[in-house]
């Protein structure tokens, strides 16, 4: 079973690290050129691409001029304990122990606009590059282009490793179309999580993130391999809905 979540737009590098050996990123070379690009661009030019206010711009300019690789090892953390926002909040990984950190470094992938695909263990600079972003290098219009098909065989070349085929779609729409899911040859869950709001079911972007991350921890924690198993989570209120549940899409209640 392969979880799949996007990352937060939030970096903490105060965290503390376990004494756990760290892995390098998958597409060092992709990472580089991008960055190669982006280091042309300066302070307004990053706050509009990108959307963002002057200080955030200035902090990513300089990110980026700074970034070499290879990186320094003093400079970086793993992927999974230094993204911060709510989906990471439910995960709270901060709590993991090594055994925790290693089963989760074969079964989650963090979904990345800069470095495609990351492993928890997975040592990286921080940086901000949503998927989203109408860049793609010097070749291409957007980071979809970018990729092109490199995320989605990835992920495929884990699925297929691990033999069961069984993908948990836990990612944002914006990081889960790089993924080209249709194409992969894979049995695909996608949880989605409502709240009882004004006579109905509705799906609150803040708590569905959340849930996400509980969601993530609960199969890591508990070393679920079934998927059937995922119908048993019933965190902070939510609980499997069989009702308003599809084949693919399993929709988790509460209220």
């Amino acid at each position: 079973m392969l979880i799949l979540i996007s990352p937060a737009k939030t970096l903490d590098y105060s965290v503390t690290v376990l004494a756990i050996e760290l892995s390098n990123i998958p597409f060092p070379k992709e990472s580089v050129e991008l960055v190669k690009g982006l280091k042309l661009f300066k302070s307004k030019d990053l706050q509009m691409l990108m959307g963002i206010s002057p200080k955030l711009a200035q902090l990513n300019f300089e990110r980026f001029q700074q970034f070499e690789y290879p990186f320094k090892q003093d400079e970086v953390k793993p992927s999974l304990l230094v993204f911060r926002g709510e989906v990471f909040v439910g995960i709270n990984a901060d709590n993991f122990s090594v055994d925790d950190l290693q089963y989760a470094q074969n079964h989650l992938r963090i979904l990345s606009g800069l470095y495609g695909v990351l492993r928890p263990l997975d040592a990286i600079l921080p940086y901000r590059l949503e998927m989203g972003t109408k860049y793609g290098g010097k070749d291409f219009k957007n980071l979809y282009g970018f990729w092109g098909e490199k995320i989605h065989n990835a992920i495929q070349t884990i699925l297929n490793e691990q033999g069961d085929k069984v993908l948990i779609n836990l990612a944002s729409n914006e990081y889960y179309k790089s993924v080209k899911a249709n194409k992969l040859n894979a049995r695909i869950i996608t949880p989605q999580f409502k709240d009882f709001k004004n006579g109905q079911y509705k799906m609150i972007s803040f708590f569905a993130k959340k849930a996400r991350g509980l969601m993530t921890s609960f199969i890591l924690k508990n070393r679920i391999s079934n998927p059937e198993e995922l119908k048993l989570f019933n965190m902070e209120g939510y609980e499997y809905n069989t009702r308003l549940s599809e084949e693919s899409n399993w929709v988790f209640t509460r209220g």
